[in-house]
């Protein structure tokens, strides 16, 4: 059974003096929650999901303190993905008495020391040293991010061999699915009604209750569109505009053709995040942003575009620099503008002054997109809001829509009825595949060769609370400034209402002015549906269905019914129309069919 916590009125905000260690004086609802469950039931493994920015780490060192105190255990072991993350824990530890040292390698552990901080690619290295360690002395085990478990097999194998033996283990995570069905180490897998396997947590603490709590930001997603233009490695030339139907191929390479530094996409969409941050820092004046870059030359190349933009240095962040933990606490410390990060950032690492954010990366799986948004969300005071830049790509707009989903883990993936039969079954396997590939690196060696020749930028769209909002614009124009110049300090209410009330004169705006001057799409955001290439096929299929219903019911030939559809409907062959002109047929000859009837 699952636990849900919210806001809870009837909690004392302070948890009571169990742990006099010198830990926070006062626990959020949801954390004083979880401790009196584990408290209460005492499990030997627990595991704790709750969105990034909900204050998981001190829930966790506040239990360790307890369970110390109460010598249940008697030396405390965390596990977390990265080196930087490590010395992170082992800092938060020290500020409430509990002192981990984060470059334990090998050997006795010297005694001013209560536990290590290691890495699951450390465990993966030397299990039994760990198993040793957990076997000598009661322990607690802390497993960072547990999804990361799962991340090969050795790392899921190292782990269960090296924390069998622990007294006590408390797994954590903001997001407990993966784009594969790997097992994860020491998590519940509860089978429901369908016959699939879902991990079960103890304890939830999900982004919508922590929103409606104050504990996070809400977050404002801006979306960018625009005409991209690239060459395959056939030597054909192809153009496409971001956010319209096309294969998955064609999505990728227009995807990163925008990506490309030299292409006029980047540099407007930086230009726009920057102006963004300076609205927001007229209120935080310590705001700063953060590029997730694919690649490091990309990383580098967008730090010099930011440079021209905004006369200042970015902060550049590497993974296999030695000098990236430095770097990174230098930019939390400090009131900097911009950071660059390939990976480093994208999880876990605690910024909490990042306020607005470019997702200038091909990864493409839900888990990588809600840990880099996750850098953005943390509240420090009530009215902050987050906002993100996205490229207009189907899938990272389905995940934006999705904030305050809360998923689980699923270990069984049950075959679709027809699967076998659908012509593109097989290239959906591989880009499974692919995707599961992208859990641990760019996914860039998944796409086709290409070269990127130019690109341009349009503001698209607003995403926030699973609406959309927005008329289409250019660059620097009235309507694009409009979205840029929201306040930084607002209730989540109100950035709703105000983006209504901009959306609404922007539509009264655009019917006063003749159709010749339009010289973009002047359509609402949610009457310009984001359609991905497998839901457009899905729609076709519909009208063919649909049609052919028709046909046998009036005796005309399918081909006089879909050239009757174009005269009523307007608009190309079916094979080259859009979801919203597909629609259309379908609507129609539904309404001719029931006339006959």
């Amino acid at each position: 059974m699952t636990t849900t916590a919210s806001s809870s009125h009837h909690l004392s905000p302070a948890f009571p003096g169990r742990a006099p260690w010198g830990t926070a004086g006062k626990l959020r609802a949801w954390q004083q929650g979880a401790m009196e469950k584990y408290i209460q039931e005492q499990p030997r493994d627990f595991l704790a999901v709750a969105t990034p920015g909900a204050g998981k780490t001190t829930f966790a060192l506040t239990l360790a303190s307890w369970l110390l105190h109460h010598h249940v255990v008697q030396q405390i072991t965390v596990v977390a993905p990265t080196e930087h993350l490590k010395k992170q824990w082992a800092a938060a530890a020290a500020r409430i008495g509990i002192k981990l040292d984060p470059d334990y390698s090998a050997g006795p552990l010297s005694k001013e020391y209560d536990g290590v901080a290691i890495t699951y690619a450390g465990v993966g290295v030397r299990p039994m040293l760990h198993r040793n360690r957990s076997e000598q002395r009661k322990t607690l085990v802390i497993l960072d991010e547990i999804h990361h478990a799962g991340d090969s097999k050795s790392w899921g194998e190292a782990c269960l061999e090296a924390f069998e033996p622990a007294t006590r283990r408390l797994a954590l995570t903001g997001t407990p699915f993966r784009s594969d069905t790997n097992p994860i180490p020491f998590v519940t897998y509860e089978e429901g009604n369908d016959g699939i396997r879902r991990s079960s947590a103890d304890y939830t603490y999900g982004y919508g209750n922590a929103l409606g709590d104050g504990v996070v930001r809400p977050v404002i997603f801006l979306s960018y569109s625009g005409n991209m233009r690239w060459r395959t490695k056939a030597g054909d030339e192809i153009a496409a505009r971001l956010g319209e139907p096309m294969t998955k191929d064609a999505v990728s390479q227009a995807w990163r053709t925008a990506l490309d530094a030299k292409g006029d996409w980047m540099p407007n969409v930086l230009r726009a995040a920057d102006q963004r941050l300076t609205e927001v820092r007229k209120s935080i004046p310590d705001a700063g942003g953060l590029v997730i870059a694919s690649d490091q030359d990309s990383a580098r190349s967008y730090a010099k575009l930011i440079r021209e933009i905004t006369g200042t240095k970015a902060t550049v962040v590497l993974s296999d620099d030695t000098g990236a933990s430095n770097r990174i606490d230098e930019f939390s410390e400090n009131t900097d503008r911009w950071m660059v990060a390939v990976r480093m950032v994208s999880e876990g690492v605690d910024v909490p002054r990042l306020s607005v954010g470019v997702y200038a990366t091909t990864i493409s799986t839900p888990l990588f997109f809600a840990q880099a948004v996750g850098r953005f969300v943390r509240s420090r005071r009530r009215g902050e809001t987050a906002s993100v830049f996205l490229p207009t790509i189907p899938s990272l707009l389905g995940f934006a829509n999705e904030m305050e989903v809360e998923r689980d883990h699923v270990l069984d993936r049950p075959k679709k009825a027809g699967e076998d039969e659908d012509p593109y079954a097989e290239s959906e396997k591989e880009m499974a595949e692919a995707e599961r590939q992208q859990d641990e690196d760019t996914g860039e060696q998944d796409m086709l060769p290409f070269e990127a020749l130019e690109s341009d930028a349009v503001f698209d769209r607003v995403l926030y609370n699973s609406a959309e909002f927005g008329m289409q614009a250019h660059p620097g124009s009235a309507e694009e400034q409009d979205y840029l110049g929201i306040p930084g300090l607002l209730e989540p209410d109100q950035v709703q209402l105000l983006l209504q009330k901009r959306q609404a004169r922007q539509i009264a705006h655009s019917r006063k002015k003749p159709d010749e001057e339009a010289d973009l799409l002047e359509l609402p955001a949610e009457r310009r549906p984001v359609v991905s290439h497998k839901e457009l096929l899905e729609l076709r299929k519909q009208l063919n269905t649909m049609v052919g219903a028709y046909v046998h019911q009036s005796g005309k030939p399918h081909g006089v019914v879909h050239t009757e559809l174009r005269r009523v409907c307007g608009g190309p062959p079916s094979a080259e129309a859009t979801a919203g002109q597909i629609r259309e047929r379908i609507k129609k000859v539904q309404e001719w069919a029931t006339r006959m009837r």
